[in-house]
């Protein structure tokens, strides 16, 4: 078996005093899909935010391809081979769509910012390959004809197809995807649902559309006030009864909790 993509060990986290993760441990391995799921405030995004360096841990590990990732910036995540998109779209709204795309390739760039500032013919080069990089991901996801426009005047959907492109353009090997399907018409998680499992990188799901997360992830994660309650293949965490307990309220039993 492959050695884990990305591990985290007994992450911890505290929040104006309140340990809003509590000694998670979790692992993705390569090309697989993990779903993080949980009610509200359970702490869900503060997981991500701690695997991308906005947040720091109180204790534990973030071990990315066995190298621990102790003071890890954002700014550095597209070099590591980590992306993820937000659950606010985060489109620059004067740029254009391929432009936007575009944003998110800059790990590719050869040409530095002085060649860029003195209009070198090296930087138009290195534009140009960008700009097809950029368009060959939109066209990837059925959005190629969208390039020129700006992305106010597109439906929501397409808009977080083309935040998608941004994310996949840098061809990360991890995609952190914060609650994709959020704002979808039933046609357009159908989509989804059949796009995420060819993706060329590991996901990360956090999601609340339990029918997406049962479908197309490997395996799941539970959290619940910051602790992992359950983790393991869809059919099992299904039917755990901690999980029914913190989704429905009920007892083991069946009983209102």
């Amino acid at each position: 078996m492959a050695p884990p993509l990305l591990e985290l060990a007994g992450v911890t986290v505290r929040l104006s005093g309140v340990k809003v993760l509590d000694g998670i441990s979790l692992s993705i391995l390569p090309g697989q899909v993990l779903g993080v799921i949980g009610p509200n405030g359970a702490g869900k995004t503060t997981l991500f935010n701690v695997v991308c360096g906005f947040v720091r841990a109180e204790s534990g590990s973030v071990i990315w391809k066995g190298r621990n990732l102790l003071r890890h910036q954002t700014h550095s995540l597209a070099e590591l081979g980590i992306a993820r998109t937000l659950q606010g779209l985060g489109l620059f709204p004067g740029l254009t769509v391929v432009e936007n795309v575009m944003a998110g390739a800059t790990a590719h760039a050869r040409a530095g910012l002085l060649s860029a500032l003195l209009a070198l013919r090296r930087a138009d080069r290195d534009e140009a390959a960008l700009r097809a990089r950029a368009g060959e991901r939109l066209a990837a996801l059925g959005i190629g004809d969208t390039a020129d426009r700006m992305p106010g005047e597109l439906p929501y959907g397409i808009r977080k197809r083309v935040a998608l492109a941004r994310a996949l353009v840098a061809e990360p090997e991890l995609l952190l995807l914060d609650e994709p399907a959020a704002g979808l018409s039933s046609a357009e998680i159908q989509e989804l649902a059949e796009l995420l499992p060819s993706l060329e990188a590991s996901v990360v799901l956090v999601e609340h559309r339990m029918d997406l997360v049962m479908r197309v992830c490997d395996n799941v994660a539970v959290l619940n006030f910051g602790k992992l309650i359950a983790h393991g293949p869809p059919d099992v965490v299904r039917n755990d009864a901690e999980v029914v307990q913190a989704y429905l309220g009920k007892g083991v039993g069946g009983s209102s909790a």
